[in-house]
């Protein structure tokens, strides 16, 4: 089981920028695929970004393409998602997720997933 913990989430304004992390334990995290999902009041949970393992691609939800950018540090074994051009409807509570089941899951579908954060909120205001 990997452990996985969120952080920077807060309040910043229309327009503004936020990096959230994700620190992780387990010395093979660098193999898993990575992803964040975030889940609004009254919404599903829903993709954001992903990445692979290292070497590996970087997925984005056609919402946030552009805007934000997902990485990772091995050696830190921490996720990060950069968050540019915030809109108010980028609030939600973010979460990190880690190894998925299958080398066949999809990396968009939350349910595929092992390890999950327990998330940290951002809100974006007007």
């Amino acid at each position: 089981q990997v452990q996985l913990v969120e952080s920077g989430g807060g309040l910043v304004q229309a327009g503004g920028s936020l990096r959230i992390s994700c620190d992780t334990s387990g010395s093979l995290v660098s193999m898993y695929t990575m992803g964040w999902f975030r889940q609004a009041p009254g919404k599903e949970r829903e993709f954001v970004a992903a990445v692979k393992s290292s070497g590996g691609g970087t997925y984005y939800a056609d919402s946030v393409k552009g805007r934000f950018t997902i990485s990772r540090d091995n050696a830190k074994r921490t996720l990060y998602l950069q968050m540019n051009s915030l809109k108010p409807e980028d609030t939600a509570v973010y979460s990190c997720a880690a190894r998925l089941r299958n080398s066949w899951s999809s990396y968009m579908n939350p349910v595929a997933y092992l390890d999950w954060g327990q998330g940290t909120q951002v809100t974006v205001s007007l």
